[in-house]
């Protein structure tokens, strides 16, 4: 091929030849089939089991820091954890979804009596403490009631304030 005409300037007749053949093939009713290169190659020639030259260990020299350790360690322990949270809130929800009017007063049973024990012996404590000390005022009683209004109005707002003493 020529590439001459690349790297310098056509010639008036040059350009005339070129400016010729591109109206010729812009106006041509069939076009030249294009021709396909290819841009890959496959070898599929069986590969031996076995040859000469024995394997060559290779070093591994993947260095990963020890922030990313950390964080790909804790995303695990993290998983981890959400994953039993999950299935512990699945095992109670399964629970609460067979609630039944018996099994609540079986739970709330226990509670209930010692509940009913701690009144008892809350009241016998009371009880007991108010027979050892008995107070009894006797005199005379004196009551004064005093109440005051004031008011003070002023246009729009107004106050109005009650004392009772």
């Amino acid at each position: 091929m020529d590439f001459n005409h690349i790297t310098r300037p056509l010639t008036d007749d040059e350009a005339k030849a070129e400016a010729e053949r591109i109206i010729a093939r812009s106006f041509q009713q069939s076009l030249p089939p294009v021709r396909h290169i290819p841009t890959s190659f496959r070898d599929d020639t069986p590969l031996p089991a076995y040859g000469d030259t024995p394997p060559v260990h290779q070093d591994d020299k993947r260095i990963v820091p020890a922030w990313a350790a950390g964080i790909a360690v804790a995303s695990i322990g993290v998983g981890a954890g959400i994953t039993g949270i999950g299935c512990g809130a699945w095992l109670v929800l399964q629970g609460l979804a067979s609630v039944t009017l018996y099994g609540v007063l079986m739970v709330t049973l226990p509670f209930a009596g010692v509940a009913m024990v701690a009144t008892a012996i809350g009241g016998a404590f009371s009880k007991a403490r108010r027979s050892v000390s008995k107070t009894v005022y006797e005199g005379p009683v004196t009551q004064n009631t005093q109440i005051n209004n004031t008011s003070n109005q002023r246009g729009m707002f107004s106050r109005t304030r009650n004392d009772v003493r």
